[in-house]
């Protein structure tokens, strides 16, 4: 089972599938998950971890809500789910810079995962607009 084919298979989506907002969905599942293990990983590092716990936690729960609103296609609320690609964008921005500033493993993927995640997500918002 896949992202893409639950969410062609809705009966208002069809052949009107956009594989950038497919691919931003999964991906900010993905980002949710790693994210919230990163600022858990973070809480058992030495020192101070609070701002990367802050932004990972904020970061995981704008990814779970942006996949959430993205995947509901009726009606095609399709203002709400470029504002919600927009702030998934900015939080994975922010907790890309900042897990990039820890040199450990946990924070490394994060990082990377919080890039790919944007990157969809801004090629999803590029591929709304065109379709406008």
């Amino acid at each position: 089972m896949s992202i893409k084919e639950m969410i062609q298979d809705h009966p208002q989506v069809g052949a009107d599938y956009n594989e950038h907002l497919g691919e931003a969905v999964k991906h900010a599942m993905y980002c949710a998950a790693i994210a919230n293990s990163c600022a858990d990983a973070c809480s058992a590092e030495e020192g101070n971890m609070r701002e990367c716990i802050r932004l990972c936690m904020d970061c995981s729960d704008i990814c779970t809500a942006t996949y959430r609103v993205a995947t509901r296609r009726t009606a095609g609320n399709v203002g709400v789910i470029e504002a919600m690609l927009r702030t998934c964008v900015a939080a994975c921005e922010a907790c890309f810079d900042e897990c990039s500033k820890h040199d450990n493993d946990h924070c490394r993927r994060c990082a990377q995962m919080c890039r790919e995640c944007a990157d969809d997500c801004l090629k999803a918002l590029s591929q709304m607009r065109q379709a406008a």
